[in-house]
């Protein structure tokens, strides 16, 4: 694999160039980066702040909702923000049910008619729709896609070039079924993301995740079954925690890169 990448999110109040400044002194050769940081510190600016600094970002984070009015347009903007950028991935988060709608199979099906809409201008700008499963708790607001199995079922009908997964350890270690999906998935697997599940979960569950290695998911085995199935990119470290947050921005990092060392080796 390309080796460990800091995912943005995890030390969200670390102002952006110094977390640039950290990585280069740190030696870590990738970031992920989040579309709201990234308008916030201007789109250009951002892409030359990267390449001046010669770091690579590994993924853009995240699609707009697609149960929100305008998701087209919003997703095509995200599309050439990612190829702006120098990424060659976009993450998928599918967004949840419309309104008071409980029709969560046409929710599903609606996901799968706005990726089919999108792979056109995806591909000619060269850049690759992940699709994200998150836990089923998010499923109502946030993500309607809850499986690996699920997500690798949408993104069927497209070349895998064009249209891939997400394996992101805090949304798919309970399911039992992950590993066989890991294997099914080979070169569908367009990212890797390591977060722990920590408990007791805080108030606000979207702010439970913990470092590699603070929790309970095997995150060695998560490397090695997608190592197995022939994923060769970047390990990203994506973690939303308040207590992370509030610390400083280099001493998350070197905890994050020491948690992904332990999970590679």
């Amino acid at each position: 694999m390309k080796g460990f990448s800091l995912n943005q999110a995890t030390t969200k109040r670390w102002p952006l160039e110094d977390l640039v400044a950290g990585c280069v002194a740190a030696d870590v050769a990738a970031v992920g980066l989040w579309r709201e940081d990234v308008a916030a510190y201007g789109l250009e600016k951002t892409a030359k702040l990267m390449r001046d600094a010669g770091l690579t970002v590994s993924s853009l984070c995240r699609s707009g909702f697609f149960h929100e009015a305008g998701w087209y347009d919003e997703n095509r903007r995200a599309i050439d923000e990612a190829a702006t950028l120098g990424t060659d991935t976009l993450v998928l988060v599918s967004g949840g049910l419309p309104g008071t709608s409980r029709d969560l199979d046409g929710a599903r099906r609606h996901v799968g008619d706005a990726i089919g809409a999108l792979v056109p201008d995806a591909r000619n700008a060269g850049v690759r729709l992940a699709i994200e499963a998150l836990h089923p708790m998010f499923c109502s607001d946030r993500c309607v896609v809850s499986t690996l199995d699920q997500a690798l079922q949408l993104a069927a009908p497209y070349p895998v070039e064009a249209v891939g997964v997400v394996i992101d350890t805090y949304h798919l270690w309970w399911d039992d079924k992950v590993w066989q999906g890991i294997a099914d998935a080979g070169p569908r697997i367009a990212a890797f993301q390591l977060a722990d599940w920590i408990t007791p979960l805080p108030e606000g569950v979207l702010l439970g995740r913990g470092l590699p290695g603070t929790g309970s998911v095997d995150m060695r085995r998560f490397h090695r079954a997608v190592a197995d199935a022939g994923y060769d990119g970047w390990v990203e470290v994506e973690v939303f925690h308040s207590d992370v947050w509030s610390r400083p921005g280099a001493e998350v990092l070197a905890e994050a890169y020491e948690g992904y060392r332990a999970a590679v080796s």
